[in-house]
């Protein structure tokens, strides 16, 4: 296919955009600006990308304050002559939401739902609001907004109309632009106006008061005069036309919305500074119907016999997705057994006011199709919580297809377009056998089947220029696919750079002519996101990974997910900013308390990726001379000060490792950061202290009362804590009077009960054996009720967490060897280790079997993480061993009383939800006669060592009041509150009134008296 003749113009474009002195030009919009204006390495790693194959590291970034501050940062732009791209949640796809401009990121302000209509069933809001959030706000009057894609807890309105979302309500909804009333837009020479639809009287009225405005509308008047026969001929009649402009929104009939026809224009021609909206009726109750069929072609068959049904939605979902939700355990065992045999299926989602009347459709459904040609295997799910966990499995598409396990990593490239739904069967054998021919390995096919778009990922190899030239012939061959089916090429992701290039195949060279006029326009001079839509960048220029040749660090850890290299694990994000999400889940608390795209996950795991970038492999010798995607923004690697600061509020919490839709563990990545940036040089006095807790406990152990005294006298407390680096508004935690392992090591001997033949070995960790010994104490009442017979290591013994935590990686592997020796015999006789500190029980299970790979005790941490276990995982497996309950993870003896069931809310830690899940600990205590709430409100915030280490006390506390704290304090009298984890209880304790306990705690509490 032959390149446009305007592409060449990127070079003219990028030389622009950077000519203008960098320094002079962040100061005068830092004087100008009501903002934060940054054009450091750091900043400018973290919007390198968005969720494409792209990588254009920006000129710098503003966040204004107000939507008014926005607009004067594009005006001081406009002024130098500098490219602006105005960005939602950067989730896109197609590379529209990278360049080489300022971006203007309107996440963290600008966010407020300005005025509600519920009679008109309208909405004014700024284009940083959060989709989610709104509809939270929107809830109260039983509207929301219609279109919800898969990233609806982090996309934004602005980004959903740059991009003409859909998501799977689009069914019953439409895309973004039928939602769009009236939009407040700027050019980029400093109009401002609101746009929408346009009368003859009102057309005329604009002509008559003259101006650029006038000048704007009469272009655009005959452009559409011009084009009327092309725009009604050309466009396909399908209902996911997203790709190219809008220009059938300013035909007559349309009545020339102006407002319309800017939607999806991804940033080329105007800012949007504030949106009116329609909003839709929230469905009262809903149901799902799974329809399974013999492939996903089949599937497609019945799509236009399921039409007819209006259903709310109807998503398509083939067997390897599937088979890539149960092993990402996405939905739980008893969900995915509801689905109906098959290799392909169909998910009906129907709507209704009563519950009875959301079933019945579904019913009458299944009825049809039963009744007719190809009957497919029905299943009803009846139970909405099911419902939804499943409708999750197919929302998780994107991440579960991204790393396929024993497969090549796969990309976006061709992963939304859409066809008619009554020839959607015959497009995808079609797609399939293209897919075969071009000889990739069989991928995934499943998206919005009821609209006929079909998404995928696809094993292109972009690490190398073979791989970039059959990347460019298969997107060629699938657009005259497409376009053959009177299809188009985004039914939902956009143009940008991926696709802007082939749009000629779809719509002809005549309407691209079209497209260049209507972007001129607006935007003559190409400064609002050049390159993307009209006058693309080639699809195969700045490729992320085609510039990506570092050479492979040595490591501590082992990253076994990442074929056992850092440089993968670095680039392991695919964007989809899961972490930036406000509320669900433990991912991502700093970005949660700070709004910043440096400080969530995927900031972080784009700076990564841009220092390793830094680090020259073979075909890259200067990391400093542009590649074929641009010149490395971080050149000094494991050094990297603005690495070091945008890990520096990463809590470690784990989060993402279970969170993130493809599993980027960001605390590992830390530890091993900043083992390596902290190698032969003096560390923060944090590492030596918070990092050292085990020997320092140790050593107070020999005189607490003397170590409490020195460190809770006033005046000599803020002495220690300036040199230890703590925050002087943190209290430091007390030692016990007696360690838990002195206490064993004196009680009186036990004999063993009838039956005790099994033993285990309770771990002392650090914590509970100093600070909270009264935990391990109720931990063997619990044990030994239940039949079991405690040991605990005869020598002091540590996980290493602290050291893991604070990057002191060789230290924690010699500490963990000792271990491990020390353990072995038990260890090789099939002694089960118990955990009662989440984050050292974690330390076994995930952080010891990475970081001792190859060690000399290989196989005996192997056998340690497969024999460790959490006290409810014990009692669990044990209930489920004797097929009843014991006295410790039973209350059936109390249950027989006339008393009431206890009531608590538990805060699961961080590390247990990320490794150990606390699906053990519901059903313990549902057996114990517990009613319990586990609370989902993220992480507590103090996280260990972060929350005492000076400089991140305003975060620690952010995060609290914004989730567990405020849990607490709302929890009914008498509620008691559950908090295994150390840093949580002490957080609790910090906030609240509560006095947070451990599970052993209550179950001992609640054994016989004789048992006691």
């Amino acid at each position: 296919m032959a390149v446009p003749a305007e592409t060449t113009r990127q070079d003219e474009q990028r030389a622009g955009a950077t000519a203008y002195g960098k320094d002079a030009f962040r100061r005068v919009l830092a004087e100008r600006v009501d903002g934060e204006v940054r054009f450091d390495p750091g900043t400018r790693a973290a919007y390198s990308h968005d969720s494409s194959n792209y990588q254009q590291p920006p000129i710098g970034v503003v966040v204004p304050r107000t939507v008014e501050a926005g607009a004067e940062a594009a005006l001081v732009c406009a002024e130098h002559d500098v490219p602006v791209l105005s960005r939602g949640g950067g989730t896109s796809l197609a590379g529209q939401c990278v360049n080489d401009a300022v971006v203007i990121d309107w996440s963290k302000y600008c966010r407020a739902l300005i005025s509600v209509d519920p009679e008109a069933r309208r909405a004014v809001v700024e284009p940083g609001a959060c989709l989610d959030d709104l509809n939270d706000e929107l809830s109260g009057h039983r509207l929301m907004v219609g279109p919800k894609p898969s990233t609806h807890d982090t996309c934004t309105i602005g980004g959903m109309i740059g991009n003409n979302s859909c998501g799977a309500s689009a069914q019953a909804y439409g895309k973004m632009v039928d939602s769009v009333v009236r939009l407040e837009v700027l050019t980029y020479d400093g109009l401002r106006m609101w746009v929408g639809e346009t009368s003859d009287e009102e057309y005329a009225r604009i002509q008559a008061e003259g101006g650029r405005r006038a000048e704007i509308y009469r272009a655009l008047r005959d452009l559409r005069d011009d084009g009327m026969e092309l725009i009604r001929t050309r466009y396909p009649d399908i209902p996911r036309r997203v790709s190219g402009y809008n220009l059938d929104s300013l035909l007559p009939e349309k009545n020339f919305d102006v407002a319309r026809a800017l939607v999806g224009s991804e940033g080329t021609l105007v800012i949007v500074l504030r949106a009116e909206i329609r909003l839709v009726p929230v469905p009262a109750y809903q149901s799902l119907v799974v329809l399974g069929y013999d492939d996903i072609a089949a599937a497609g068959d019945a799509v236009a016999r399921v039409l007819p049904s209006r259903p709310l939605a109807l998503e398509g979902m083939d067997d390897t997705l599937l088979d890539l939700a149960k092993g990402d355990h996405l939905a739980g065992p008893a969900v995915l057994e509801e689905m109906p045999d098959g290799a392909g299926w169909l998910m009906v989602r129907f709507g209704g006011d009563t519950k009875d009347e959301a079933d019945e459709r579904a019913r009458n459904l299944i009825g049809e199709m039963e009744d007719g040609p190809n009957p497919p295997r029905c299943g009803f799910l009846h139970d909405p919580a099911e419902e939804e966990r499943l409708w999750k499995v197919r929302e998780a598409g994107l991440g579960a297809t991204a790393y396929p396990p024993g497969r090549p990593d796969t990309h976006e490239g061709w992963e939304d377009a859409a066809v008619p739904p009554d020839r959607l069967g015959d497009y995808l054998r079609d797609f399939r056998a293209l897919i075969r021919d071009c000889r990739f390995d069989p991928v995934s096919l499943y998206g919005h089947f009821g609209q006929g778009c079909v998404h995928t990922r696809i094993p292109f190899d972009l690490e190398d220029e073979g791989g970039a030239e059959r990347y460019r012939e298969f997107a060629e061959r699938a657009a005259r696919l497409v376009a053959s089916y009177g299809g188009s090429l985004s039914g939902e992701h956009g143009d940008g750079q991926s696709r802007g290039e082939l749009l000629p195949i779809m719509f002809g060279d005549e309407v691209v002519r079209l497209f260049e006029r209507f972007k001129a326009v607006f935007d003559p001079g190409n400064r609002m996101n050049p390159g993307k839509i009209v006058h693309p960048h080639r699809l195969d220029d700045d490729l992320d990974h085609l510039a990506y040749d570092p050479s492979e660090p040595d490591t501590h850890f082992s990253f076994p997910d990442d074929h056992h290299r850092f440089t993968h694990a670095a680039a392991r994000c695919v964007g989809i900013g899961k972490c930036r999400a406000s509320s669900g889940g433990v991912m991502c608390p700093s970005y949660r308390a700070t709004g910043e795209e440096e400080h969530s996950t995927r900031g972080r795991a784009r700076i990564l990726m841009e220092m390793m970038r830094g680090m020259p492999g073979d075909d890259m010798p200067d990391p400093a001379v542009p590649g074929p995607g641009g010149a490395a923004v971080i050149t000094d690697g494991w050094r990297s000060e603005d690495v070091r600061d945008a890990l520096d509020l990463c809590l470690a919490c784990k989060g993402c490792r279970s969170d993130c839709p493809v599993n980027v563990d960001m605390a590992t990545y830390k530890a091993e950061f900043l083992a390596h940036h902290y190698k032969g040089r003096i560390r923060p006095p944090a590492h030596y202290t918070m990092g050292w807790l085990p020997l320092w406990a140790r050593i107070a152990a020999l005189a607490p009362g003397a170590a409490n005294t020195a460190l809770h006298i006033p005046g000599l407390d803020a002495v220690a804590k300036r040199i230890g680096g703590i925050d002087p508004r943190r209290d430091m935690p007390r030692f016990a009077g007696q360690r838990f392992t002195d206490w064993f090591k004196t009680r009186p001997a036990r004999s063993a009960r009838d039956g005790a033949d099994k033993r285990v070995v309770l771990w002392p960790d650090t914590f509970t054996n100093n600070f909270h010994p009264h935990i391990g104490k109720a931990a063997v009442r619990v044990l030994e009720a239940s039949g079991y017979q405690v040991e605990v290591p005869p020598v002091p013994l540590c996980c290493g967490l602290t050291w893991i935590s604070t990057g002191q990686l060789d230290v924690a592997a010699r500490v963990l060897r000792r271990t491990v020796r020390a353990l072995a015999p038990r260890l090789r006789d099939g002694v089960p280790v118990i955990g009662l500190e989440p984050s050292c029980t974690a330390v076994f299970r995930a952080d010891a079997p990475e970081l001792m790979a190859g060690d000399s005790v290989e196989d005996d941490v192997k056998r340690l993480r497969d024999q460790t276990r959490t006290l409810a995982e014990l009692l669990d497996e044990h209930q489920e061993e004797t097929g009843g309950a014991s006295p410790g993870a039973s209350h059936d003896v109390v249950a027989g009383l006339d008393s009431p069931r206890v009531r608590a809310i538990a805060q699961p830690h961080c590390h247990q939800h990320a490794i150990m899940g606390f699906g053990a600990d519901e059903r313990v205590l549902s057996r114990a006669g517990v009613d319990v709430e586990t609370l989902d409100v993220g992480c507590c915030g103090l996280a260990g060592n972060f929350g005492f280490e000076a400089g991140h006390y305003e975060v620690s506390i952010a995060v609290a009041e914004q989730g567990v704290w405020p849990a607490v304090q709302d929890a009914d009298p008498g509620t008691a509150v559950l908090a295994d984890g150390f840093s949580c209880r002490t957080q609790i304790e910090a906030g609240t009134g509560a006095r947070p306990r451990h599970l052993a705690e209550l179950l001992a509490d609640l054994l016989p008296e004789d048992e006691r």
